[in-house]
């Protein structure tokens, strides 16, 4: 694994997007673009800014948003999917759901769906191309590490014949706020909290498919682009969402990803 070091995507004063070093409270800005970052060449302007200054952005732009559900078996149970899957039940998001940290959550119309929950996870940033990835090699392709929410309309999910329709709304991916690197994805803690109250709470330990065998298994399906996110499924105590809710998904290591909930009725 790489050492230590979170990297933001943000705005700055200018509007001007870039990648940065966060330290403390200040973004050392970067002239270096993703595809520098993850081949290690990182360039300072030797300029900063003030967290609170940037408009933070989600952290990569990827080709594909890998899914992997049901890899806690207390989740799986409550929500009707099988436990203890012998291999990993798969779906993908469009990039089209993605928002950042402090985004906010648009519901879609009760007409559509009226049961919408959140599902806090550990996301995997891929660094480098890979295809027919090996287990014993599959950490060295995954750059970093940050937060996800797999927005998911449960009521959509299950009468659909597949996921497609409740897990691809516009706002239904909300990631970031950072990318940590040099950090061990097997053994993070996850909690997730509704208006400052914890339903969620687990480690990445307790998945019942390990993440190299993720990785390795998708990588036999599909290239792994740099960018590209996979996310490593959520713990169990997932539960609906409304209108004013707050949503915040912590990550040991990594930190807090927080966005709120707005349910726009459209009118016919």
């Amino acid at each position: 694994m790489k050492k230590t070091t979170t990297f933001v995507r943000y705005k700055g004063l200018n509007n001007e997007i870039k990648y940065g070093v966060l330290e403390d409270n200040d973004i050392l800005e970067l002239s270096s673009s993703f595809s520098d970052i993850v081949n290690d060449r990182v360039e300072y302007e030797g300029s900063s800014i003030k967290y609170k200054d940037a408009k933070i952005l989600a952290p990569v732009v990827p080709s594909k948003i890998i899914n992997f559900g049901w890899t806690y078996s207390e989740h799986a149970i409550e929500t009707g999917g099988q436990a203890n899957l012998k291999e990993p039940f798969l779906f993908l998001k469009p990039s089209s759901s993605i928002i950042p940290h402090q985004g906010t959550i648009i519901l879609p119309p009760t007409k559509t769906s009226t049961q919408i929950e959140m599902e806090g996870e550990v996301a995997l940033i891929i660094g480098k191309r890979g295809k027919n990835v090996k287990q014993e090699e599959a950490l060295d392709y995954v750059f970093g590490c940050t937060i996800f929410n797999d927005v998911t309309a449960r009521d959509l999910t299950q009468r659909d014949p597949q996921f497609t329709r409740g897990k691809g709304f516009d706002t239904f991916g909300p990631l970031g706020p950072c990318i940590v690197t040099g950090v061990d994805p097997t053994n993070l803690n996850i909690c997730t909290r509704l208006n400052g109250e914890i339903v969620q709470i687990g480690n990445t330990s307790e998945m019942t498919l390990s993440i190299p065998y993720l990785i390795s298994w998708i990588s036999e399906i599909m290239t792994l682009e740099p960018g590209d996110i996979l996310a490593t499924g959520s713990p169990s105590g997932s539960c609906p969402m409304s209108s004013g809710d707050v949503v915040e998904v912590k990550v040991e290591k990594i930190g807090s990803l927080c966005n709120d909930v707005v349910r726009v009725e459209i009118e016919n």
